[in-house]
């Protein structure tokens, strides 16, 4: 048994990890400012004595003595990270130096939850972990792109400095139950629309491409990726399959039996327009590739988020 911390814990995907360590036994604190989390999403574990709930924002501080952290905190979608885009910038930097700090100092072992947004609007398709990328550093989403290629500088430094043993898990688009309603992501934001009879709000002409991994193949993932020894360089974990956003919006209007229609709008700055990881090397690593199909992964989607509407 390990004594596990997980900073963003209240989180979409860190709610979801903190009930998988849980089930395995482990003793969890979550640590989360609520910003973008709730505490909604661990309600069902209150009385898991295991676990060990903190508010804190990362951007302080923190002392605790533990084996492993996964390092989770930050806003991950362009609405809520565009919202206090300094805040986001200074939680990727600030954040990850103080996970960093703790780890060193407690001889721990640090994952960093990064993204596929380090590779911007790729060059490259699909997208391997050796891919430099191509982003724009001046941009509306440079607060979150280059805030988390900062964060794997530091990640790296710190593993060459002070041999620190850290983990990379570039991530790729994820989704499942337990999204924020306004999360302002493509599933999220189709799936409440459809639900709502609202029209569908597609941005450029829906050819743009994504790739989308069920949540409980993404935390199997990052589980593999942390428990594996001597894997210090970036591993993308997501869904291969490739997806026009039109396809999208279709599957989850047959879905949904939504009335709902299709409105074009024009692609806001620097939206990717490819998206799709190489995962070989998690394949290789890992033994580590998705389970659950778009659909599959929409079927079990879609009743959590008609359960929030009502």
């Amino acid at each position: 048994m390990a004594r596990i911390l997980v900073t963003g814990g209240a989180g979409f995907i860190g709610s979801h990890l903190v009930e998988f360590l849980l089930k395995e036994g482990h003793e969890v604190l979550c640590l989360d400012n609520y910003f973008t989390g709730s505490r909604e999403n661990l309600l069902h574990l209150r009385d898991q004595p295991r676990l060990e709930m903190i508010r804190h924002d990362v951007v302080e501080p923190v002392m605790l003595e533990i084996d492993q952290i996964y390092h989770l905190a930050c806003p991950a979608s362009p609405v809520h990270y565009q919202y206090n885009p300094v805040k986001t910038i200074k939680t990727n930097v600030l954040g990850t130096l103080h996970m960093l700090g703790l780890t060193k100092r407690v001889r721990a072992r640090i994952l960093l939850a990064s993204t596929s947004e380090i590779y911007g609007d790729p060059l490259e398709h699909p997208q391997r972990e050796e891919y430099w990328g191509n982003v724009n550093c001046l941009g509306p989403r440079s607060c979150y792109d280059e805030g988390k290629r900062v964060a794997e500088t530091l990640m790296m430094d710190y593993h060459r400095q002070n041999r620190v043993d850290i983990r990379i898990a570039r991530i790729f688009n994820t989704y499942g139950p337990r999204m924020a309603l306004n999360d302002g992501r493509v599933v999220s934001n189709f799936i409440v629309q459809a639900l709502s009879g609202k029209d569908i709000t597609i941005y450029g002409e829906g050819k743009q491409t994504r790739s989308f991994c069920y949540v409980s193949d993404l935390v199997a993932g990052l589980v593999s990726l942390m428990n594996c020894e001597e894997q210090t360089e970036p591993v993308n974990l997501g869904n291969p399959e490739e997806f026009t956003i039109l396809e999208l919006a279709h599957k989850v209007l047959a879905l949904t039996k939504s009335a709902s229609t299709l409105v074009y709008k024009p692609l806001p700055a620097d939206d990717p327009v490819r998206r799709r990881p190489d995962i070989s090397r998690a394949k290789a690593k890992l033994g580590w590739q998705p389970q659950v199909l778009l659909e599959e992964g929409l079927k079990a989607t879609i009743p959590y988020f008609a359960e929030k509407l009502k």
